[in-house]
């Protein structure tokens, strides 16, 4: 049995302006030597842990884990994987290809890894305070997704205990919820301030891995198809289902390939999003990324079923450097009645 899937390898990628109002941030050259320095140091660290994972039997556990969870998922959904006949040869930026022919094994194996940067950008619409939860859907219309993560210290090389992972994206047409701005949907909507969806926090396991269930995002102005993300080390859990404190080691995001992007995209509710669609060889952060590096920002994925409508399930790995601090900005927080605006952070890193 065999399932379509289009390799990619995960590294963090920082926020580029899209939505009006959303600011670019200009680096000094100091400030850009940092941070070519930190990814060589990053690399050594990786290439140090690789026979430590081996030992660990990290990677084959992780295949076990993966090819699991989504024997999981097609068995709760009653879905089939796809024939393999109808399986083409799939290429992608990076030079890897996986053929009819690639056993299970080898697929769920793949290891994507995150090489973290140490600064990045947030963007304007990450909410502080959202919901502890692994479900994001919400009953949201699209292609249905579920995403794992797991995450690695680059220092030490073993997964990360006890992070928390938070992430968010906009809906299949193009609006991000517990907002109201120029350029996210219906700016009159008073109503999407008190909307949640799409928008979660989870905290790793003793893999270091989480899990969401979550919707594939659809585009919108000047940005490229992605999910943006947040770790939170050391935070505190509080009795509203919400974190507080505690240092972000991470802040990043990540893309589709594109084929899967044009795809989805032709499908309802997707196809009535009238607005230009910005690839990712088009994209400022995948560019910045992937430009004189072997990094490549894309997730990693199957077909759950014979077709989009039965959903994706996707993977990456993130190696983390927990002793980097950022201050990320942010110009809402949620609260018990509902999405507020309020600005603060910095981005700044100790």
């Amino acid at each position: 049995m065999h399932f379509l899937l289009h390799l990619a390898v995960l590294n963090l990628a920082m926020l580029a302006f899209a939505h009006p109002g959303e600011e670019e941030h200009h680096h000094d050259r100091k400030a850009e030597l940092n941070v070519r320095e930190f990814k060589v140091a990053a690399k050594r660290g990786l290439s140090a842990c690789s026979e430590k994972l081996q030992r660990r039997d990290f990677h084959n556990r992780a295949a076990e884990r993966r090819a699991a969870k989504v024997d999981s998922y097609r068995r709760h959904n009653g879905l089939r994987a796809r024939d393999t006949n109808t399986t083409a040869d799939t290429s992608h930026l990076s030079s890897a290809n996986y053929t009819s022919g690639t056993p299970e094994s080898t697929i769920f194996a793949s290891n994507g890894t995150c090489i973290l940067n140490p600064e990045g950008e947030t963007g304007p619409y990450w909410i502080k305070g959202e919901l502890i939860r692994s479900d994001l859907r919400e009953e949201q219309p699209g292609v249905p997704i579920t995403i794992e993560g797991q995450f690695v210290d680059v220092e030490t090389c073993e997964p990360i205990v006890g992070l928390y992972w938070d992430i968010w994206n906009c809906n299949s047409t193009g609006v991000y919820s517990g907002l109201v701005a120029m350029g996210n949907g219906n700016s009159d909507d008073e109503s999407n301030m008190n909307s949640t969806f799409l928008r979660g926090i989870q905290q790793t396991d003793d893999e270091g891995v989480v899990t969401f269930d979550t919707v594939f995002p659809g585009h919108y102005s000047g940005r490229a198809t992605h999910i943006h993300m947040i770790a939170h080390l050391n935070a505190t859990l509080l009795s509203n289902n919400t974190l507080s404190g505690g240092t972000v080691p991470h802040v990043g995001q990540v893309f589709w390939d594109q084929d899967l992007i044009n795809d989805v995209e032709a499908t309802y509710p997707y196809n009535t999003n009238t607005i230009a669609i910005t690839e990712n060889v088009d994209d400022r952060v995948f560019s910045t990324e992937t430009e004189d590096t072997t990094s490549d920002p894309v997730l990693e994925y199957v077909y759950l079923g014979s077709n989009l409508s039965d959903g994706l399930f996707a993977w990456v790995t993130i190696a983390v450097n927990t002793s980097a601090t950022y201050d990320p900005n942010y110009s809402f927080v949620w609260t018990s009645d509902g999405s507020i605006a309020e600005s603060g952070g910095e981005l700044a890193v100790n």
